[in-house]
C-alpha cells in the first residue's frame, strides 16, 4: 500500500516548523526575468605563452558572445598563491569582483600529472564561500572543460566538478575534454573543425540554457533549511541577550 501523505509536521518532531518550507512550482517561477545578457566569467589554468586552455577559453567566449552573452576572461598572470598575499592584492580584488559580477562560469584546465593545474586551483581558492555575508559563487552555473596533451582523459573535469559542488554552483551535465590539443588548433590559434569543437559548442549552449533558466531564482535554489535554522538561532541569541 502507498504511504499516507503527511499533511502536517506532527510526525516530524525534529523539524523546526518555523523554518520548514514546502517547495512549490510557484516559488520556482520568477515574477520578473532579467533582460540583460547572461554574464559569464571564464577561468583557465595555464601561463604558457601558447596556452591551449587559454585558446579553448577564447573559443568558448566567442561562442558565448554569439549566443548573446557578455563575457569576461580572467588572466591569472600575477595572481599570488592563496594566503601568500592579502586579499587586497589587485589581482585578487579583480578576480573577486568578476566572480561577483558573473552569473555563470567556465573553468578550463590542462591535465597535469593526472589532475587539474595548481594555477586554476589557486584561482578557485581565492574565491571563498563567504565574503562578509556574500557568497560569490553559490547558485551560479558552471561548465568545466579540460585540455590533454595525450589521449583523452576526464581527471581534471571530474575534480572541477567536485570543486563546483563545494562552491555550491550549478554544474551543468555536459563537459568537454580535448585530447592531443596541439593538433586541434591552427597556426592562427583557432580551434579546427572536429567532434571536439562540436562538443565545446554543445557545452556552451547548455551553459547558456541553464544560466537563463536559473539566474532569476538562484537565491531560492540554494536556500537551505539548516542555514535558515542557524540564522534564526543566531538572531534569537543576539536579540535575547541581556544589555551590558
Amino acid at each position: 500500500m502507498p504511504r499516507a501523505v503527511v499533511s502536517n509536521l506532527e510526525q516530524l518532531p525534529n523539524v523546526d516548523a518555523g523554518e520548514f518550507r514546502v517547495p512549490t512550482i510557484e516559488a520556482l517561477t520568477p515574477v520578473a526575468r532579467a533582460s540583460h545578457p547572461p554574464r559569464i566569467l571564464l577561468l583557465y589554468g595555464s601561463l604558457r605563452t601558447r596556452s591551449f586552455s587559454r585558446l579553448l577559453s577564447f573559443e568558448a567566449a566567442r561562442l558565448l558572445r554569439a549566443m548573446g552573452c557578455e563575457t569576461r576572461i580572467f588572466d591569472p598572470e600575477g595572481l599570488p598563491l592563496p594566503d601568500g598575499a592579502p586579499d587586497t592584492h589587485p589581482k585578487v580584488v579583480e578576480l573577486r569582483e568578476l566572480a561577483a559580477w558573473c552569473e555563470g562560469m567556465v573553468w578550463t584546465s590542462p591535465e597535469r600529472h593526472g589532475a587539474m593545474t595548481g594555477i586554476l586551483k589557486s584561482q578557485i581558492d581565492w574565491l571563498p564561500l563567504n565574503i562578509g555575508a556574500v557568497r560569490p559563487t553559490q547558485g551560479k552555473t558552471l561548465a568545466v572543460m579540460e585540455i590533454s596533451g595525450g589521449s583523452q582523459s576526464f581527471n581534471a573535469v571530474n575534480q572541477m566538478r567536485i570543486l563546483g559542488r563545494w562552491m555550491r554552483m550549478i554544474t551543468i551535465p555536459n563537459q568537454s575534454s580535448v585530447a592531443k590539443a596541439f593538433l586541434e588548433f591552427d597556426e592562427h590559434d583557432r580551434m579546427k573543425p572536429s567532434s571536439y569543437y562540436e562538443r565545446v559548442v554543445d557545452v556552451m549552449e547548455e551553459l547558456v540554457k541553464f544560466t537563463l533558466l536559473t539566474r532569476d531564482i538562484a537565491a531560492h535554489l540554494v536556500d537551505r533549511y539548516s542555514e535558515r535554522r542557524e540564522s534564526a538561532a543566531e538572531l534569537a541569541k543576539r536579540v535575547n541577550q541581556r544589555a551590558i
